[in-house]
């Protein structure tokens, strides 16, 4: 039998396209990490394969303006709302998989954090996955834009990029979207799906507080200004200019500065 390594094992996990196949195997990659039953090895250089990440058929994607936005007040609208979501959580799995496998030479603490990302990224799918069936739908039944996934494959040669771009900036987004979606579903009467997004927000928290703290690390490391380089990297990458309003209690929670706040607040 040939030891699988962990990163090698982040990889493979990646490049499941079963939805159903991929999330329990990405929290059962976290619970070997944390067992010690898998090798950390942080300093091997892994050349990438084709097709990542392994993804399903269906969802079709399309650009994001093409997803049509449907009022939670139908069922049909409260389920492409949820299938967004749902389809959030999938690619967050993926990029948190990258994240582990991609970037060598990092301290073990990295690699287990992004394990953890991975494993309850891998829960909040299924907890959506589950609630859509209840409402008739499957993942896959609606279209889907692929956001996310492209910055990450963007910022694939600068793990600085990665931590600013990807969980700071397009998941954080998340923080500030949550509590007026709760608010819709609330009024629409879907208390379960309320309930499965306070999960999702209070765990995503600490998601965007782990790609702070990288982010930081590696400025720290590589002698740059955390603060001055993000716009820079912003305006590089052509990353999305953030909107009000702001979750600023969520945010700070996560390990955003004032003045990374108050940059924000002004419109970048």
């Amino acid at each position: 039998m040939i030891l699988r390594m962990l990163r090698q094992r982040a990889l493979e996990v990646l490049q499941i396209p079963d939805p159903d196949v991929k999330a329990p195997a990405a929290e059962a990659l976290l619970a070997a990490a944390r067992a010690g039953s898998l090798p950390l090895d942080p300093l091997r250089a892994m050349a990438e394969p084709p097709g990542l990440p392994g993804r399903p058929a269906l969802p079709r994607l399309v650009p994001a303006d093409q997803v049509p936005q449907r009022s939670p007040f139908t069922l049909a609208g409260r389920a492409a709302l949820l299938h967004a979501i749902a389809h959030i959580e999938f690619n967050a799995i993926n990029l948190a998989l990258d994240a582990v496998w991609r970037f060598d030479g990092m301290p073990e603490r990295y690699y287990l954090d992004w394990l953890q990302v991975a494993g309850e990224e891998a829960q909040h799918f299924c907890l959506l996955r589950d609630h859509l069936a209840t409402l008739g739908q499957a993942y896959g039944d609606f279209d889907a834009h692929d956001g996310l996934w492209r910055m990450t494959e963007a910022t694939k040669a600068d793990p600085v990029a990665r931590m600013a771009l990807v969980p700071r900036t397009l998941e954080a987004r998340g923080l500030d979207a949550t509590p007026p979606i709760q608010a819709k579903l609330r009024k629409a009467g879907d208390l379960r799906a309320v309930e499965i997004l306070d999960v999702i927000l209070r765990e995503e928290v600490g998601h965007v507080a782990i790609g702070n703290r990288w982010y930081h690390w590696l400025c720290a490391r590589d002698g740059l200004d955390a603060e001055a380089l993000y716009p820079t990297l912003v305006a590089r990458y052509a990353a999305p200019r953030l909107r009000p309003p702001f979750n600023l209690e969520a945010r700070r929670a996560a390990g955003f500065s004032e003045a990374e706040l108050a940059w924000l607040s002004t419109g970048g």
